[in-house]
């Protein structure tokens, strides 16, 4: 299958290439998704030169997401911000989703750190220990002389050997065969050579940072390897009984079920779990026969050869419908594979004495006997090696079955030379492990964070409101004074005439002298108070202009703390197993990373957050960061559907999401007051629709990119091998 372009699943499932191509790369016509964004700040001029398109308004021009949010006397005033974005056809390079974070919002980085610190601490550690039991098994079976053991072991480590490791750059094989960095501890390990640490692994790495499909592939192949003994687990499983647990233990038969269902029943309720889908299997084996002796694996031929002898030069047309045929071909190569194989494990287990009838009969029983007395299952459980016991979670009752029947020599039988290599982190963003650069948000921390918001106070310090005060006095003594001094001056003026006046009706002579003595003593105290407190006006007014400046620039500053690179909702993050017990997922499509702008060193803000996008233009009461994700297990965004609204809070027609807080789906404005500065700034909002008929995940462990490291009832994985264990008896078959 070297010719199709695969990733990590293709290690071990080559022949179902439609798991990973959406249907859409057969459409005639393929819609185009948001595949990045970025952020230009203060200007859109680079946009197109680096290959974005700005988004623009109903009037085909740029919207500034930010217009008119900006500060008043003192502020760093508004900042456009605009908004770029490339597309893609494809949906596994599409942004599914965008979500904002305010700079005081509910995320804590120490809440993310101590959860992981937890993880490795409650999930990671003890999923080692106990899965080392299936390692060692693999180890000892590669080297074992049992020929069936060692060269099923070889086969496997040749597949494991697909998968690389980037930090010691070897391959995961030869690898697991050594002791691992935990194995060894870190003194041992510590003591060795830089060339000498590459040869062991570090597990606890791998385990909790590896890709999901990959970290899968490498639990299942090794269940495939265990089983160190000269017979099968089936063989084992058809000699025992209940009966025969309870007479192992020596004890009483009440103290005997205690002991046995403490060694046995959690497993065996893990097998319950997986028991009714093999069941159902088994069922239909008519029907399964009938498609297997009427398989004509002829027509697949054309489209084989079609893709080996692909013209290069051929058309997008063309390309598309031989990878079409090719994917229909492997699909219906599968689906015979996988019939093949029930037949072949009905017939093999028919077979199998066991207690008055056959294995067959025993796989065939109702699931609700079992479920009434689960001590029906104990002997299959005691069958099984610790090794296998260990990897309960990773295979299927029908790949036990088929790793029992397969016969000695078959794994020689197939070349492995097609597969590619792939690394283990393949599509996996190592940055989300970095400490400090990841941040949690939740709906307990966003609720916390709502209830402590700052109100707005007052900017102005108490030393300028003094001097305000103060300069208001002077203001008003200097405006008496000039009162005064302006009437005395009057009075002067008018003194003269007062004089003959009063000589005529016959006034005493003194009071116009008086009058004049008065008019001239406020003239002069009015002139001097007036100089006085003119000047105190002015000197005040200009402390106090000086004062409220810098009291406002002050006000309008904020000191903003560093931007998470990566943000992740807790619901995201965490899930329940099959127990109710709480546990991380490992998810690594669920991290929402930062979107960058076109800040660059020595811009303002630079130093704080680096060139992350801060969609108030880095002029607000605090940043307003936007994030994108790719998640599998969502919708990916259409570019025709990016719409900006301003001013207009009504959603539009069609519409029930856009660019959003996380936590709400509901489109947030982008010109929020909560975050800006200008309470009367038109309101700003993008809009945005998914495309549901493209949605990549199904469900499964493979598409969805999330594995819960406990829970679950195994994996329906391994076709390559399943299609092993088929080859020796279509031979015999067909002579």
């Amino acid at each position: 299958m070297k010719h199709i372009p695969m990733a990590v699943i293709a290690v071990f499932l080559a022949v179902l290439v439609i798991t990973l191509m959406p249907a859409q790369v057969f459409a005639d016509s393929l819609p185009e998704y948001i595949s990045e964004v970025k952020v230009y700040i203060g200007s859109y001029n680079e946009a197109e030169n680096e290959g974005f398109t700005v988004l623009k308004g109903d009037d085909g021009k740029p919207v500034d997401l930010n217009k008119g949010a900006g500060g008043g006397w003192g502020s760093n005033g508004d900042k456009a911000v605009y908004l770029g974005y490339k597309t893609t056809t494809k949906v596994s390079e599409a942004i599914t989703d965008l979500a904002l974070m305010n700079m005081k919002g509910g995320y804590s980085v120490e809440e993310y750190e101590a959860l992981m610190e937890g993880q490795m601490k409650s999930q990671i550690i003890p999923f080692v220990d106990n899965f080392l039991a299936s390692i060692n098994e693999y180890r000892e079976n590669y080297n074992s002389e049992n020929e069936a053991n060692r060269q099923r072991a070889r086969y496997l480590h040749d597949m494991l050997n697909k998968l690389t490791d980037d930090d010691t750059g070897k391959k995961l094989g030869d690898l697991l065969l050594n002791e691992t960095k935990y194995e060894m501890g870190d003194s041992a390990y510590n003591a060795l050579s830089a060339e000498e640490k590459k040869t062991h692994s570090d597990i606890l790495t791998i385990i909790a940072q590896a890709n999901g499909k990959a970290t899968l592939l490498m639990e299942n192949l090794i269940i495939r390897a265990c089983d160190t003994n000269d017979d099968s687990w089936l063989e084992r499983f058809s000699q025992i009984t209940y009966d025969d647990l309870v007479d192992a233990t020596g004890m009483t038969p009440t103290d005997a079920a205690k002991q046995l269902a403490k060694l046995y029943d959690d497993d065996a309720n893990t097998i319950l779990d997986m028991f009714e889908k093999f069941r159902e299997e088994l069922i239909k084996y008519d029907e399964t026969l009938d498609f297997v002796e009427n398989y004509d694996e002829s027509k697949n031929e054309a489209a084989y050869d079609a893709a080996e002898s692909v013209d290069d030069n051929a058309d997008e047309e063309e390309r598309l419908q031989i990878v079409e045929d090719l994917v229909k071909a492997e699909n219906s190569e599968t689906e015979y594979i996988n019939k093949a194989a029930l037949v072949a494990i009905h017939d093999y287990l028919d077979e199998i004495d066991y207690m008055d009838g056959t294995m067959l009969d025993f796989f065939l029983k109702d699931p609700d006997e079992l479920a009434d007395d689960i001590t029906l299952l104990y002997p299959l459980v005691a069958s099984l090696t610790e090794g296998q016991r260990a990897g309960l979670e990773f295979v299927s009752l029908k790949e036990l079955t088929i790793i029992a029947a397969t016969e000695a020599g078959t794994y020689g039988d197939v070349e492995l030379d097609s597969l590619e290599e792939a690394s283990v982190y393949e599509g996996v963003d190592r940055a989300i492990y970095k400490k400090g650069g990841v941040a949690l948000t939740s709906d307990a921390l966003r609720a916390k964070a709502g209830d402590t918001l700052e109100p707005d106070e007052n900017p102005l310090s108490s030393l300028t409101i003094l001097f305000a005060v103060l300069s208001c006095a002077s203001t008003a003594v200097f405006a008496a004074s000039t009162v005064v001094f302006v009437m005395a001056k009057v009075q002067i003026a008018r003194w003269p005439m007062m004089t003959v006046q009063h000589a005529a009706y016959g006034a005493h002579p003194g009071l116009t002298v008086n009058y004049y003595n008065n008019a001239v003593r406020n003239a002069r105290w009015g002139g001097r108070l007036m100089a006085g407190f003119g000047v105190a006006m002015v000197v005040f007014s200009l402390i106090t202009t000086y004062l409220s400046y810098r009291d406002m620039v002050e006000h309008y500053k904020v000191d903003f703390t560093p931007i998470p690179h990566y943000m992740i909702d807790e619901k995201d993050l965490v899930g329940y197993n099959s127990k109710g017990e709480k546990i991380v997922l490992k998810n690594q499509t669920a991290y929402y990373k930062a979107v960058e702008s076109n800040l660059k060193k020595g811009d303002f803000k630079f130093d704080e957050i680096g060139n992350l996008a801060d969609m108030n233009g880095c002029v607000g009461k605090q940043w307003l960061a936007l994030y994108a994700v790719k998640n599998q297990a969502m919708e990916p965004i259409l570019a025709s559907s990016l719409r900006a609204v301003v001013d207009d809070s009504k959603i539009p027609s069609g519409y029930t999401t856009g660019i959003h807080m996380f936590g709400s789906s509901a489109a947030f404005n982008l010109n929020s007051s909560l975050y800006d500065w200008n309470e009367s700034a038109k309101s700003v909002f993008v809009y945005f629709k998914t495309d549901s008929s493209a949605a990549t995940a199904t469900g499964s462990n493979f598409t969805g990119g999330t594995l819960a490291l406990s829970g679950g009832a195994g994996l329906a994985v391994g076709a390559i091998v399943t299609a092993l264990a088929m080859k020796p008896r279509k031979k015999k078959a067909e002579a």
